[in-house]
């Protein structure tokens, strides 16, 4: 498995997944959650990596989402950060 898929197993999982598979999750938010998806997978590993930290660290527009995602009741990138913080470190990107 590459360092990419890792990354996108990871966050499908603990992220994407869950709205997606939802029927109660508001098309907004799976269009959003779509158009992540899209836009990390145009990213090598170490983009991804970043592209995670921008959406945490907040732009106007990730923090909308993620309010959003609060408030339909799913896991944010926040809700995933000490594990990612720990899985996916400098050592992992440089091995």
């Amino acid at each position: 498995m590459t360092k990419e898929q890792e990354i996108m197993t990871f966050l499908h999982e603990k992220v994407f997944d869950p709205v997606l598979n939802a029927p109660n999750a508001s098309k907004e938010l799976k269009s959003g959650i779509r158009l992540t998806i899209y836009r990390m997978s145009q990213r090598d590993a170490l983009g991804m990596v970043s592209y995670f930290w921008a959406a945490v660290k907040g732009t106007d527009r990730s923090v909308r989402f993620a309010d959003l995602m609060k408030q339909e009741g799913f896991d944010r990138f926040e809700e995933a950060l000490e594990e990612f913080r720990v899985i996916f470190n400098d050592k992992w990107i440089r091995s």
